[in-house]
């Protein structure tokens, strides 16, 4: 196992935290605040950490799957904690633990959140939260990879682990200048989102914030109540930029590269796209039984609909006082996610495309026992291996859940609220029903309910197996008995 190279991608995320953090600090130093001070000191431990364990270049470069999971596990581990210094330091968030599942919440663009008052954190503290969801949005190693010297296939291994989706693939021959075009699509996504918003005579710190937290999809408010203050314009923007961060970024590239056909057949955006008109409809319809302006229905419909599909979880209004029928709608979304290759969270709708087909293809093999039937994708078939590994992702998904809701519910809260606070974090949404509901907080439940939750974030952003590798005995085994490869 090539130890040295793991130690030494951890070095370069530590130090890059601590660049990053530089950021807050200048948002401290214009509004005059204390807070820079801790940012500062974090940053520069960071940097300096991160140059000591960057100091010895490893011989070898190459790496395999297991190190780009060991590799990815820790560094989102590491970023988390380091990431909540800044505020247990302050005293804005004192509590170790709560600090910890803010930062986490953030990173992992999950949203949810254990604060009462938000408004009450300083400006730094509320711009390092939002930053959080951009960075890990399309991820921190992802970033790396257009500037880490790999080869022997190690970049794809590394972006396999951290990348969202049943499959990982290139969209030029070097996974290098992907990671490249993936940021640079990203990157500007967010700069016209933040133009759009400075039109609507949003605040620009309001607008850097907001298009953060979309981007990222994570759903981190500035405000005690999320977007519900904002202009229907501004909410009409946050919508439509919702559903293009959820969009695979694939589809991007090819708009880019003027290969608009291909776009267009990428089955998984158009039942996306599906998806969503047809839970705004719903919702849109209900919405209306209880008298209220077709205007105003549509709107916190379409909004609602992108937030919790996309895994952003902004709100505009307190869905928790819904119908039930509406409210079915938007849990079975918190369960559907976005498209693979983009910034959302979820299953995927990708892997449930896949699972019906494979349901269809068990039921024609009844019928037909000698018939052969492949599974096709955009017109291209399925390889077995990725069929077998969504198979798997779904029974691991559906054991860690039932498990999280389990051991969350010694709390003695009703089952509503458990079952909906593990599936808006480990579908990384946010708000639930109920006790966690788009007007309540996180902070109702105890220290061990919250690590528990901080798991289900961490798992559901890294898609489950680069963390539960961490708990195999022989990885471990393996991992202090051998010599790094030569």
């Amino acid at each position: 196992m090539n130890r040295s190279m793991i130690v030494y991608i951890l070095g370069h995320v530590i130090r890059l935290e601590g660049v990053f953090m530089m950021l807050p600090c200048l948002v401290a130093l214009y509004y005059k605040e204390q807070a820079g001070l801790y940012f500062i000191a974090v940053g520069a431990v960071c940097v300096l950490l991160g140059a000591v364990l960057t100091a010895r270049k490893p011989k070898n470069h190459v790496f395999y799957l297991k190190e780009g999971c060991i590799a990815t596990a820790f560094s989102w581990i590491f970023l988390s904690f380091f990431g909540c210094l800044p505020f247990v330091l302050s005293g804005e968030i004192p509590s170790f633990t709560d600090a910890l599942f803010e930062t986490i919440s953030g990173f992992t663009t999950t949203g949810a959140s254990i604060l009462s008052d938000v408004e009450a954190l300083s400006y730094s503290m509320l711009f390092w939260r939002s930053f959080t969801h951009w960075i890990g949005g399309m991820g921190v190693l992802v970033f790396l990879l257009a500037i880490i010297p790999l080869n022997g296939g190690s970049h794809i291994n590394l972006m396999k682990a951290e990348s969202p989706g049943p499959s990982v693939g290139k969209l030029v021959p070097k996974v290098k200048h992907t990671a490249r075009i993936l940021y640079i699509i990203y990157f500007a996504l967010t700069i016209i989102e933040i133009i759009f918003l400075l039109a609507g005579r949003m605040p620009v710190f309001d607008a850097l914030c907001t298009a953060f937290g979309t981007a990222g999809t994570g759903g981190f408010g500035i405000k005690n109540d999320s977007m519900m203050s904002y202009s229907p314009y501004i909410q009409w923007v946050v919508t439509i930029f919702m559903i293009l961060f959820g969009v695979n970024f694939n589809a991007y590239y090819y708009i880019i590269f003027r290969n608009i056909k291909k776009a267009l057949c990428m089955e998984e955006v158009r039942y996306y796209f599906l998806i969503i008109f047809a839970s705004v409809g719903i919702i849109f319809v209900n919405l209306l039984d209880t008298a209220a302006r077709a205007a105003d229905s549509i709107r916190h419909a379409a909004f609602q609909v992108a937030s919790i599909i996309t895994t952003t979880g902004f709100s505009t209004v307190d869905f928790n006082l819904w119908t039930q029928t509406s409210k079915t709608v938007l849990v079975l979304l918190m369960f559907v996610g976005a498209c693979a290759g983009s910034t959302g969270g979820g299953i995927k709708v990708s892997r449930f495309v896949v699972l019906v087909k494979t349901v269809g293809k068990e039921l024609t093999s009844y019928l037909h026992p000698k018939g052969v039937k492949k599974i096709k994708i955009d017109g291209k078939p399925v390889e077995h291996e990725v069929v077998r590994a969504i198979n798997v992702y779904f029974i691991s998904f559906m054991i860690i859940f039932a498990a999280s809701v389990f051991l969350i519910s010694f709390e003695g809260k009703d089952l509503i609220t458990n079952f909906t606070a593990v599936a808006a974090t480990i579908n990384n949404i946010g708000p639930g029903l109920e006790m966690v509901g788009p007007t309540q907080n996180f902070g109702v439940f105890g220290h061990f309910s919250k690590y528990v939750l901080m798991f289900d974030m961490l798992a559901g952003r890294l898609e489950l197996f680069p963390l539960l590798v961490l708990f195999n005995p022989v990885l471990w085994k393996e991992f202090f008995k051998t010599k790094t490869r030569k």
